[in-house]
């Protein structure tokens, strides 16, 4: 294969689609022979293959031949075949000054479980034979259950002898009660909402319950300023992207409402004010039994499968002890139970906690007239909202980025060990803190610590590995600068009648402290809802394993029948598909391969 020259390829197009053709026709000779010993022709030594469900049945990201050989092994099995370029996507070539161009192609596949779509990346060696450094495989349907979406959407008209009223009557009963579920989602936020979108399309009789008395609640009960951090190119759920009026940053109310519309539009089975009173698994039969109690009536289900997303943080407040709390004449409040409170102007409110959180709060505490101190007691990662669009998120989620499930499934292809990948996100993370320099110096005169994250690989490594850590700046990093809000570092020593005082001896003086502290997490969730006998055979959740792959979220929790699910609204939204694949094999007696 010749490589192309590192120059503008706009007239070798067909010169890479030969490049591709002719990797891709080798690729599916050795998957399709199961041919470890062909690895070398296809990958180079220290490549990479993620797989998600495709090969593996699982969320995997392997390293080199040694890992990588049992999965080549396993397509042996599969049935590989019809390899064939995606046509949306031409192959694109990447070139720098002293690193060898880089091909990047989508194409997809199918096995005896279904179709898959894939990615990968390939460079030229001095031979100009084109190896892999990185490929990705997801499986998009299942043979014979693929969704009822675009081409297999439903056709809307009414069945034989089908009168209108009755088919309106029995779309209000199903969108209100079902009986017979055979998945029970717990939380009615983007992640149980987008899970159970996933799942109708997919013919699965699925109930979400939430807590609270409308959908949406869990946002509209927040404080009166909160947006998301994230812009809203990322931030579509599935099926339903938000209209091009939304605005970049959502308020909190609105996302409510939209959550609530969106369920309505996809007529989704939501049962809220209701909650789960007692469960217990029947090993024997594979089955839940669920009681749940709506508004004081109480109703049994028994679900195979029961998903919690209820939020990846859980519902638990992390609580730090402190000496003299009981003689502190003020009020002390988690961030859990923090509500704007115009009564709290001109008083003086200490904000423990330095995440998005603390800020947040601090910020809304402002803005309603609070004397507000903002308390950090360890470094944290800052970095602006617009600067993360504009360096991190516009080539793949901006306003002329490809289709979102084009820069969902690129985005996937990058597995977060590989080294290349983190050196790619040190140096954005490196530029956006130059671009953000003059705040991060006007954070640094005020005394605010912050760094570039662990291994100065930002925030979405403080979010993969810790949920935590981080500040996405929407608008009170200027406040604490421009000493609008006022910061003080170090370690409580005790609380007084109306003070805070520190190790070093000074007096914060406050009538209010809130514990941006965090919760403490997911799992301990389960362990309330579900009992100890679910919890104790989970996790850990979240956080890398040694693949760097999330633990036991998306994927099977240690609980036959549990699944966990979670995540901002882009990884929801790209995850929830696998759960839910996992979900309906589980249910139709399809068996995925596995991998050592």
């Amino acid at each position: 294969m010749t490589t192309p020259e590192k120059r503008d390829t706009a007239g070798s197009n067909d010169m890479l689609t030969d490049v591709a053709h002719n990797w891709l026709e080798e690729l599916g000779q050795v998957l399709s022979r199961g041919d470890t010993g062909s690895y070398g022709k296809v990958f180079v030594p220290d490549a990479w293959w993620r797989d998600l469900l495709a090969f593996s049945g699982d969320l995997r990201s392997l390293h080199t031949a040694d890992a990588i050989g049992p999965m080549i092994a396993t397509a042996g099995t599969l049935g590989v075949s019809d390899f064939e370029l995606d046509p949306r996507v031409l192959p694109a070539l990447s070139s720098g000054d002293t690193a060898p161009p880089v091909l990047q192609i989508l194409f997809g596949l199918t096995t005896r479980v279904g179709n898959v779509r894939a990615v990968a990346r390939l460079i030229p060696d001095n031979d100009d034979i084109w190896r892999a450094t990185a490929l990705l495989t997801e499986l998009d349907t299942l043979h014979g259950h693929e969704p009822a979406t675009g081409h297999r959407r439903p056709h809307g008209n009414p069945e034989s002898g089908e009168r209108t009223g009755d088919r309106h009557a029995g779309r209000v009963r199903e969108a209100s009660t079902v009986d017979e579920p055979e998945v029970v989602v717990i939380g009615a936020g983007h992640s149980g909402l987008g899970l159970a979108a996933h799942l109708k399309t997919l013919g699965v009789r699925a109930l979400v319950v939430d807590r609270n008395a409308r959908i949406g609640d869990n946002w509209r009960s927040r404080y009166d300023s909160l947006v998301l951090h994230d812009p809203v190119w990322a931030n579509h759920l599935p099926f339903l992207p938000f209209p091009p009026t939304w605005p970049v940053f959502t308020p909190k109310d609105r996302m409510g409402d939209w959550l609530e519309l969106y369920a309505r539009a996809l007529e989704l089975n939501v049962r809220t004010g209701t909650t789960v009173t007692s469960s217990t698994y029947d090993v024997s039969t594979g089955t839940w039994e669920l009681d749940l109690d709506s508004c004081g009536q109480v109703h049994t289900v028994r679900p195979r499968h029961v998903v919690l997303a209820t939020g990846l943080s859980g519902t638990e407040p992390l609580v730090p002890e402190f000496e003299g709390t009981d003689l502190f004449r003020g009020e002390i409040l988690h961030s859990g139970r923090y509500r704007t409170d115009p009564a709290r102007a001109g008083t003086s409110v200490v904000v423990i906690g330095t995440g998005n959180s603390g800020h947040d709060i601090a910020q809304d505490l402002y803005l309603s007239g609070a004397n507000v101190t903002l308390m950090q007691r360890g470094p944290t990662y800052v970095v602006g909202g617009t600067t993360v669009v504009d360096v991190m998120l516009e080539p793949a989620y901006g306003e002329d980025s490809p289709p979102t499930e084009i820069s969902d499934l690129v985005g996937a292809s990058f597995p977060r060990f590989d080294e290349a990948a983190q050196d790619g996100l040190r140096a954005a993370v490196a530029l956006m803190a130059e671009r953000d320099r003059p705040l991060l110096d006007g954070l640094t005169t005020r005394g605010f610590r912050h760094n570039l994250g662990d291994d100065d690989m930002g925030a979405m490594n403080l979010f993969l590995t810790r949920n935590g850590g981080y500040y996405i700046d929407v608008g009170a990093s200027r406040l604490i600068a421009d000493g609008e809000i006022e910061l003080v570092s170090g370690t409580i020593e005790e609380f007084t009648p109306d003070a805070l005082r520190m190790s070093d001896g000074r007096r914060i003086p406050a009538d209010t402290v809130v514990l941006a502290t965090g919760f403490r997490g997911i799992h301990d969730t389960a362990r309330r809802v579900l009992g100890d006998a679910v919890a104790d055979k989970c996790g850990p959740v979240w956080g890398l394993d040694d693949e760097g792959e999330v633990r036991s979220v998306w994927r099977r929790s240690g609980h036959d029948g549990f699944w966990f699910s979670g995540g901002n609204l882009t990884m929801a939204r790209v995850y929830n598909k696998y759960l839910a694949l996992q979900i309906k094999a589980d249910l139709e007696g399809i068996e995925f391969s596995s991998i050592p």
